[in-house]
C-alpha cells in the first residue's frame, strides 16, 4: 500500500479487524518513512454474473427479473409471493454455485420452469408455453402429457 501523504510503499500493519458484518477486513496501517497512520479495507472482489442471451448479447443477471416473470406466470392465481422469493432466491444461488462467469438465459429459463412446476403447475404450463414458444396445440399438448399422466390414478 502506498502512503497517502508520501506516497511510499512501506507500511507495517498496526491493527486488522472484520467490517461491514465480516463483508471486509479493516487494517490500520502505519507509513514507515513519514509515520501516518491511515486505514485500508480489504474486501473479495465480485465479479457479477453475466448472461447469455439467444442473440449473443450479454446483460447482468437479476434476481428480479427471474421474480418478475415467475410472478407474470402466477397471475391470479393461489401462490404467494414469499414463496417466489424463496424460489428466485434458489435460482440465482443454483446459477452462481453451477457458473463461474457467464451462463445462457436457456439454464434460467430452465430452472425457472422447475420452480414452478413445484409451486403451481398451471403457472409452469403458462411460462413454459411464452418461454418454449409454442407454435401450435400439438407442442402444448405434448408439454401437458407428464402432468396428465403423473395425475392419472394407478390401473386406469
Amino acid at each position: 500500500m502506498k502512503c497517502p501523504r508520501c506516497k511510499q510503499d512501506n507500511d507495517r500493519v498496526v491493527d486488522s479487524r472484520a467490517a461491514l458484518e465480516g463483508a471486509s477486513i479493516r487494517r490500520r496501517r502505519e507509513c514507515l518513512e513519514c509515520y501516518l497512520r491511515y486505514t485500508t479495507y480489504e474486501r473479495v472482489e465480485e465479479t457479477p454474473l453475466r448472461v447469455i442471451k439467444k442473440n449473443g448479447e450479454r446483460v447482468r443477471f437479476e434476481r428480479e427479473r427471474v421474480l418478475q416473470g415467475m410472478m407474470r406466470a402466477c397471475e391470479k392465481l393461489p401462490v404467494s409471493t414469499e414463496d417466489l422469493e424463496k424460489a428466485a432466491a434458489r435460482i440465482e444461488a443454483r446459477c452462481q454455485e453451477e457458473y463461474d462467469r457467464e451462463l445462457p438465459s436457456s439454464v434460467i429459463g430452465n430452472l425457472v420452469m422447475e420452480e414452478l412446476k413445484g409451486l403451481n403447475q398451471v403457472a409452469y404450463v403458462r411460462f413454459a408455453s411464452v418461454y418454449r414458444e409454442f407454435k401450435d396445440v400439438a407442442q402444448f399438448l405434448d408439454e401437458l402429457k407428464p402432468i396428465l399422466e403423473q395425475r392419472r390414478p394407478e390401473g386406469s
